[in-house]
């Protein structure tokens, strides 16, 4: 029978509770890096100047659009396996893999960082797939494939406007 977690009613969707709890655990590590992530993007749309505003602006508007979506697909599939999602600005500190950003770096210095931010989530990511794939957690597996198909494409996608 499955162990009760935060109500009365069991869980048992194939996947034993110890292995929920690790599956749980790192996808709480993953929504906390993609929500660094996002406010780092956000923040540097706001803040981005010189030549390349215009292209850095919008491809940071597309980005931290798209990384607000995954926070809650990510946060709702902790919930369907039985823990809460962290939601406060002192869990994703705890939790995150990606350093936040003090001050305002200039254009090229944003493109690096951010580069660096979505290889970190795709490592945070790829790290919990060996747990996903001995669960047979298709639909985590299916989330985590979503999430590091989108970071290495905006990881090249950044990494292009550095090419000298």
């Amino acid at each position: 029978m499955a162990k009760k977690n935060e109500s009365s009613v069991s869980i048992n969707i194939g996947i034993n509770d110890k292995d929920r709890k690790k599956i749980a655990d790192g996808l709480s590590r993953l929504l906390a890096d993609t929500y660094t992530l996002y406010l780092k993007t956000h923040n540097f749309h706001w803040n981005v100047t010189g030549p390349m505003f215009n292209t850095l602006h919008l491809m940071f508007e597309t980005q931290y659009t798209e990384l607000a979506l995954a926070v809650d697909l990510i946060a709702e599939r902790i919930r369907a396996l039985g823990y809460p999602a962290p939601g406060t600005y002192k869990e994703y500190a705890r939790l995150s893999s990606i350093a936040e950003t003090e001050g305002v770096p200039n254009a090229e210095e944003m493109i690096r960082l951010l580069v660096e931010g979505q290889e970190a989530v795709t490592r945070t990511a790829r790290s919990i797939f060996p747990t996903v794939d001995a669960a047979s957690d298709e639909p985590s597996a299916d989330l985590l494939t979503q999430r590091m198909q989108t970071h290495e494409k905006n990881a090249w996608m950044l990494r292009s406007l550095l090419q000298k």
